[in-house]
């Protein structure tokens, strides 16, 4: 048999990078191949089209193995991760019977805020609720976060589950700074010491949060979550060796709360250089074993890529952004449901988000096999891109005083700010896309109907208070979209958008197809036709139709004589537009046309304007 195989592999003969190269050069016909096929990252790095065995050659990050140091192929031997789901209820009673009932649903992790802090509260939260087999995740205002811990410490030790609890105390005392831009008044090192204390001989408590989703859910680029998050958990070790506790007290206590988003092997990726370099940083601090720069990290799916419109194409981006977390070794994942945007989730998105990870474990079975990402030879040159990229922005704020003073100063939210504002930016001209959102939208959806105030919270981070300048902005990358579609259907009239389809049978489809799309992502309706004989045909029967635009739909080379015949014949009755960027575009602007659409607008801008002109 091993004969048989050394014969076939004889039989294609290795072939070089150079080589492969060469003959990408000639089917691109003199096209440079790092401008046509080389990809340059919002992470700062490129991404080639191909990679092979020499690109990891003398990459540190594939010695290891499973459960070894740095723990870049995960902390543990299995990957069974625990299922999660957020508890929302109205009382502690009605918490307590919705948890109960999930985790007869395949759950094995809970997640409840407590707003009421007190023992009763919490008895009643986790009455009947086995702490050996379920992992339990509270949070509150953070400046209860010692009288909670201490009431939960209590109920542990009352039912003897010291040794086998899991779970973690939401303690995040830079959260009011970030979500609001003002100051908490919470000493963090000196309440992180108190429940570090308080957590004593229950090893499987983590009382310290690292909460970089907020910065995922608002638009942060995957390099900044992950060299802010580093920076982050570096500032409860710096603060707390300095209160006298060492690193053997701290690391095991902090948990990181991280997002994932859709870019699916890149996040795969982040979780592997997050393990390898956070080891390393608890590492400079003389750990008694390796075991002690272990990262627990949860994993939360995007809120930031969620929509409104088209609501059920979040389950497509959740899907793939859990798969990406459970690949890469998490030690737990909440999928947000998919109607998060616009109302509390119900029974029916409760229950297909808990679907996603069943589907992942019981399907898939992804849980049977660790690191399977591990000696890609893509996968492997990604985590140490981002590993490098993330390392270099967690060095420039150590350098700048650290985290805290980072957040106080506001240039973590400045900088995260900045990319979603670059999002935005790019979302309004295409270069990403949100299906359903700015490319293909459902024309004939209508949502305001189905968007609900959901009830904030009124002791968090300052409730309702406004927000500081140094606030992070949490607008979805779909809300300035959406906001157009919404004031399409609130007005008295929907602008109805006539396609005048001549010439060019190729062309004239093509056009009529982009414009139904790109007139669509405003919620106006859309008349499509076959094609025109002439020109006053096509204007005659948009005006029989009552239309609010027409848009000219042909070749570029015709164009020089439709416009201007067409422009002329509709006579200011409808807004006039060509879609194309024709040679001749100054001279029909010099005709007075003004309206053109093709793929290099700013579809948002577009639209703002002719909403301006025709919504009443």
């Amino acid at each position: 048999m091993a004969e048989q195989k050394e014969k076939l592999f004889e039989m294609f003969p290795p072939v070089s990078s150079e080589e492969w190269h060469a003959k990408v050069d000639a089917d691109l016909k003199g096209v440079p191949f790092e401008k046509k096929l080389v990809w340059r990252t919002n992470e700062g790095f490129n991404v080639n089209p191909m990679y092979r065995r020499e690109d990891i050659a003398d990459l540190k990050t594939t010695n290891s193995l499973p459960g070894e140091y740095p723990f870049v192929r995960g902390t543990r031997t299995d990957n069974n991760w625990f299922v999660r789901q957020e508890i929302i209820a109205g009382s502690p009673a009605e918490a307590n019977a919705k948890a109960i009932d999930v985790l007869g649903k395949g759950v094995t992790s809970l997640g409840f805020h407590v707003s009421d802090v007190n023992a009763e509260t919490v008895s009643t939260l986790l009455e009947g609720i086995n702490l050996s087999e379920v992992e339990i995740n509270l949070s509150c205002c953070h400046r209860k976060a010692e009288e909670l811990t201490k009431v939960l410490t209590d109920y542990i030790k009352a039912h003897n589950a010291e040794s086998t609890f899991h779970g973690s105390i939401k303690f995040n005392p830079w959260k009011r700074d970030l979500k609001k831009g003002k100051k908490s008044p919470v000493n963090a090192a000196e309440t992180g010491k108190k429940l570090i204390e308080l957590a004593a001989g229950i090893p499987g408590l983590h009382v310290l949060s690292v909460d970089s989703a907020m910065l995922t859910n608002s638009g942060a680029y995957i390099y900044q979550e992950l060299g802010y998050a580093l920076a982050w958990g570096a500032e409860w070790l710096t603060l707390l060796t300095d209160a006298g506790l060492t690193v053997d007290d701290i690391a095991p206590r902090i948990k990181f709360d991280m997002g994932v988003g859709t870019n699916y092997f890149m996040e795969l990726a982040k979780f592997r250089a997050a393990r390898m370099l956070w080891a390393q940083i608890v590492k400079q601090y003389n750990p008694s074993a390796d075991s002690v720069c272990k990262m627990t990290v949860h994993a939360e799916t995007s809120r930031f890529n969620q929509t409104v419109y088209d609501a059920h194409v979040n389950l497509l981006r959740s899907q793939t952004e859990a798969m990406s977390a459970a690949l890469a070794g998490v030690d737990s994942i909440t999928v947000t449901p998919f109607d998060t945007p616009y109302k509390t989730p119900d029974e029916f998105s409760e229950r297909i988000a808990r679907n996603q990870q069943h589907l992942l474990k019981e399907e898939s079975h992804l849980d049977k096999v660790v690191d399977p990402a591990g000696g890609s030879y893509y996968v492997e040159t990604l985590t140490a891109s981002i590993a490098a990229e993330a390392w270099k922005l967690f060095l420039g704020v150590e350098a700048e005083g650290g985290f805290a003073k980072a957040v106080e100063d506001g240039k973590i939210q400045a900088a995260v700010n900045e990319s979603n504002a670059k999002r935005h930016a790019d979302m309004a001209r295409r270069k990403e896309i949100l299906l359903g959102t700015n490319q293909y939208p459902n024309i004939n959806e209508m949502a305001a109907e189905k968007i609900v105030d959901t009830p904030k919270c009124a002791h968090c981070c300052g409730g309702q208070d406004e927000k500081g300048e140094n606030a992070l902005n949490t607008a979805r990358q779909a809300s300035d979209f959406e906001q157009l579609r919404l004031a399409t259907e609130h007005a008295a009239n929907r602008p109805k958008v006539f396609m005048l389809t001549i010439g060019n049978l190729a062309m004239r489809l093509a056009r009529s197809q982009f414009s139904g799309n790109f007139f669509g992502c405003a919620g106006y309706e859309i008349i499509d036709n076959n094609g025109f004989k002439t020109i006053e045909d096509g204007i005659d029967a948009a005006m029989a139709q009552a239309a609010d635009i027409v848009v000219l739909c042909s070749s570029d080379d015709e164009y020089a004589e439709y416009a201007p015949a067409a422009f002329k014949y509709l006579d200011g009755r409808a807004e006039f537009v060509v879609a194309g960027a024709p040679a001749c575009t100054e001279e029909l602007k010099a005709a007075g046309i003004e309206n053109f659409i093709h793929v290099r607008s700013n579809v948002l801008d577009t639209l703002r304007a002719f909403n301006a002109k025709l919504l009443k």
